[in-house]
């Protein structure tokens, strides 16, 4: 058995060229899969930037996985902007991408422009996502014809998770299906970048990604797709309520921070916690001339 110790990838990684649009489309032609993960924070864009992901998505699960909310509609602009900001300082050669959150985008294509160039502006971001096929082409166009890369999003839409009558996959019927490969084929020609695609059929989701030049980023779409995305909280257990069938979970971080703060409070309690290693002390001189000033 060999006794090699094996060599860390992050030299690597760290020397690597920022990723861009250009790079996903070449990663599609040479049939190498695309890997995209969701960041809110500084150290965990650091982290994922560190591992060599090619793409951090600053999702709008923003809203559900971090600041509580039963689902993404209320996020604002506001708090993406400022969850964008924090990776982009985390990450400098990730593909960074921020989410437009529900109501940035669709009251008018003006608006939609606006928004998106605030992402680039002030949330220190590469590109922009937005939900929606044909009924958001011209918002598209029109953000893309300002020189802002756009990935589209099919499929489980979540800011239309009303509409839609709740998280359910799409696209399980014939009609349906077709609608979503027309939707593929309308947000490629009007310039987008990629799409993800979300609680697809696999076999829908492999033919529509070989129909279209850009890629296609599966969640819960099977490996047929270009990429995958997965958001952070779901792959690391961090996120209690609910864990979506099309994740893999690859640590339970949840569990292991309960066990460190049940720890840590019986620390305290039991005066185990802070211990001599922990503290600062003066030296016996000084602590005597401070009892002398105290007399």
């Amino acid at each position: 058995m060999s006794t090699t110790t094996p060599v860390s990838t992050n030299t690597t990684h760290a020397s690597r060229r920022k990723v861009t649009t250009l790079a996903f489309r070449q990663k599609k032609e040479r049939g190498e899969p695309v890997t995209m993960l969701t960041a809110y924070d500084y150290p965990t864009a650091l982290a994922m930037d560190k591992a060599g992901v090619d793409s951090i998505l600053v999702g709008d699960s923003l809203a559900m996985v971090v600041l509580g909310y039963e689902n993404t509609l209320p996020v604002t602009m506001e708090e993406m902007l400022h969850h964008a900001r924090a990776v982009a300082r985390g990450a400098k050669t990730a593909l960074l991408i921020g989410d437009m959150p529900f109501m940035s985008y669709q009251v008018s294509v003006e608006e939609a422009v606006r928004n998106a160039g605030r992402f680039l502006q002030q949330g220190g971001m590469d590109a922009v996502k937005l939900e929606g096929g044909r009924e958001r082409a011209d918002a598209v166009r029109a953000i893309v014809g300002t020189g802002i890369p756009v990935m589209g999003h099919l499929g489980l839409t979540p800011q239309s998770v009303h509409q839609l009558g709740g998280f359910r996959a799409q696209g399980k019927t014939a009609s349906a299906a077709k609608r979503l490969l027309e939707d593929a084929q309308i947000l490629e020609e009007t310039g987008a970048f990629g799409i993800v695609l979300e609680s697809v059929p696999a076999r829908l989701a492999e033919y529509i990604s070989k129909q279209i030049s850009i890629p296609t980023i599966g969640i819960g779409a099977g490996a047929g797709c270009d990429g995958q995305v997965l958001v952070t909280h779901d792959l690391l257990g961090l996120f209690e309520r609910f864990t979506p069938k099309f994740v893999k979970q690859y640590a339970n971080f949840h569990e292991e921070m309960n066990k460190a703060f049940l720890e840590y409070i019986d620390d305290v309690e039991t005066k185990r916690f802070p211990a001599p290693e922990h503290t600062v002390e003066m030296t016996d001189e000084e602590w005597a001339a401070f009892q002398k000033e105290i007399k």
